[in-house]
């Protein structure tokens, strides 16, 4: 399909032009599935993990995240020693829409028990996950520039979260590792309790 211009009154096919090129592609590293696990870990260098300067920026997506213990968050951390220690210095924001199904619980605010100041805790993606039978969280964290000597690494994450109480959440977080190390691994794992289903994809953008 042609891309056309309006150029004062007329028509022209974008081709004319000369080719447009492509803004990028998503590459496919590596997918864990949880199953009982304490934790989900990805190390650059380890199992087939790429998470180096190979791309400015890594995609993960969250399916059907599952906890075993009811109520519990879902959380990340990252690390700059090869995922001995997961313990960097994150400052972060954290927002909120809620919506229960009885159609009496909405609101939209900031979740101030949710953002860290400058803390080495895991930071939430998802709050007070339920674990029943239907219940989980799913959505996506984007990492940029994480191998980068020179700035901090920042991160953005939105989820979809069916709360323990049968509550909808849009949950919504950002900030940054206060590193100019490069980080080579990130973890995530439930506040309390294993993950007990689910699958996270990693993926580079070239």
């Amino acid at each position: 399909m042609s891309i056309v211009k309006l150029n004062n009154q007329s028509v022209k096919n974008a081709t004319s032009f000369g080719s447009i090129s492509s803004l990028g592609s998503m590459v496919f590293i590596k997918k864990l599935t949880a199953s009982g696990s304490s934790t989900l870990s990805f190390v650059d260098g380890a199992s087939s993990v790429v998470l180096d300067s190979t791309y400015k920026e890594y995609l993960f997506t969250f399916k059907d995240i599952h906890p075993a213990t009811d109520g519990a968050s879902f959380q990340f951390q990252c690390s700059t020693d090869s995922g001995s220690n997961y313990n960097k210095t994150i400052t972060s924001t954290f927002f909120r829409a809620r919506h229960d199904e009885a159609d009496s619980i909405t609101s939209l605010a900031y979740s101030g028990n949710d953002d860290l100041a400058q803390s080495t805790n895991f930071q939430n993606l998802a709050i007070e996950v339920g674990n029943g039978n239907d219940e989980c969280c799913s959505g996506s964290l984007h990492l940029f520039n994480p191998s980068s000597t020179t700035f901090v690494k920042h991160y953005i994450s939105r989820f979809s979260n069916y709360e323990d109480d049968s509550i909808a959440r849009d949950e919504n977080s950002a900030g940054y590792m206060n590193t100019t190390s490069a980080v080579d691994a990130v973890q995530f794992k439930m506040s309390s309790g294993n993950i007990d289903a689910g699958d996270i994809c990693l993926y580079g953008i070239a």
